[in-house]
């Protein structure tokens, strides 16, 4: 992604964008199996995905020898790990979402992807201001 004129940023905030959205259907999940028998609340840990899908976590990346060599880009590099939620509490019918959490994760969840919304706008905004300033002092 860093080619000049879409840098990583805007490749970061991308990669913020898919992984809130998969967190978001990971907890609307979980509120939708509240009162399911025998349901374990669903977890995604976002930060790690995050560090590994720009490739600042512990995998390492394919790198070529020559130039020349192409190196094949992933379709999807987005595959966070979704686990049962070692945190819930279990009631009496073996069910361990806690409704009141799960509400609250999902309004900073949406905050969160509001404020990555926001900030590519803005680096949009100013990668426009560049593109139209920039194209007019020929």
């Amino acid at each position: 992604m860093g080619n000049g004129i879409f840098d990583n940023t805007i490749g970061a905030l991308n990669t913020s964008l898919n992984l809130r959205q998969m967190n978001q259907n990971v907890i609307s999940s979980n509120i939708a199996n509240a009162d399911t028998p025998g349901f374990k609340s669903k977890a995604m840990d976002f930060e790690n995905a995050m560090r590994t899908a720009m490739g600042i976590g512990d995998q390492l990346k394919m790198q070529a020898s020559n130039p020349n060599h192409i190196i094949p880009q992933e379709q999807d590099p987005i595959h966070p790990e979704i686990f049962d939620d070692p945190n819930g509490v279990e009631s009496l019918d073996g069910n361990t979402v806690e409704r009141s959490a799960e509400m609250a994760k999902l309004s900073e969840n949406q905050l969160l992807y509001d404020a990555s919304i926001e900030m590519l706008k803005k680096k949009l905004g100013m990668l426009k201001y560049a593109i139209n300033e920039g194209g007019g002092n020929r």
